[in-house]
């Protein structure tokens, strides 16, 4: 079957069943059309794109409000072209401060045949990061109403970001993620949980709703495996950026070689031209 004929609604019920049946899964993040068609030839059943993979190809930082909506949708329609996966997006938080924009922006996404995407509490403005509680939980809910006035089902993720913008407060976190599971939320998220005592706690905390664990972070904080990461309760791995710095890493390095050594050893690390020709030839 090709890619075109897999109608939105297919997708986001074979993404919303990856959540359903038994087992972990890992739903990698691709940041192009190329990057989303190798991680399908490689076995993978769902993607979900980077804000930050994005931002960077873009030349722009990502956790800055940088990216615009119309950016991210445009990003998306070319991965979801390139594929027949779902896929689910990094939303960011919503690309407004109230609840309406969060709506509008899941209808949007929808349209543009997204099977899922992410709400965040993170504002954008690195003086004043995280959303008011009460301010945040109405974002969820107005996400999550938008996501259920439509025909087919859009799995949405609801973020935490305390973790990850200088605010260790996981008591605070997991408040988050209990009112936003109360609120309909279908899965949760708290980018830079660290220890498996912080990961098994959220899990309790908002079961029997899935919970949304990354790894690859800079640093190799909490780096569990997969096998260890399904005996904690995890449902769903993403690797957020870290694709995207892995291949940028080793672009750098490569230019870095020829502007100061001038030598051109990384070429033999390198995919070979046929390879990677082979690669978008072939439709599987």
């Amino acid at each position: 079957m090709s890619k075109q004929n897999i109608s939105p609604a297919a997708r986001a019920e074979a993404f919303r069943a990856l959540h359903r049946q038994p087992g972990i899964f890992v739903v990698p993040n691709p940041w192009d059309a190329g990057s989303a068609r190798m991680l399908e030839i490689l076995g993978f059943k769902a993607l979900a794109t980077t804000s930050a993979g994005l931002a960077y190809s873009l030349a722009k930082p990502d956790g800055h409000a940088s990216i615009t909506r119309e950016e991210t949708l445009l990003n998306v329609r070319s991965i979801i072209a390139a594929t027949r996966l779902p896929v689910s997006a990094d939303l960011e938080n919503g690309y407004g401060d109230e609840p309406s924009s969060c709506a509008e922006t899941i209808l949007l996404a929808a349209q543009a045949g997204l099977a899922g995407g992410s709400i965040e509490d993170a504002t954008g403005r690195p003086g004043d990061p995280i959303y008011a509680f009460g301010h945040a939980v109405e974002r969820v809910k107005a996400a999550v109403e938008a996501a259920r006035s439509l025909p087919h089902p859009f799995t949405l993720t609801a973020r935490a970001e305390n973790l990850i913008y200088g605010r260790p407060d996981l008591k605070d976190t997991i408040k988050r993620l209990e009112a936003f599971a109360d609120a309909g939320a279908d899965v949760l998220f708290a980018p830079g949980l660290k220890t498996r005592e912080e990961i098994e706690t959220v899990v309790k905390a908002v079961a029997p709703r899935p919970v949304n664990v990354v790894m690859g972070l800079s640093g190799g904080s909490g780096n569990f495996s997969l096998e260890m990461l399904a005996e904690m309760g995890v449902k769903r791995v993403s690797i957020g950026s870290s694709l995207a710095r892995a291949a940028y890493g080793a672009f750098f390095k490569a230019a870095e070689e020829i502007a100061q050594q001038g030598t051109f050893h990384f070429a033999a690390d390198a995919k070979s031209y046929a390879e990677m020709n082979k690669l978008f030839m072939d439709e599987a």
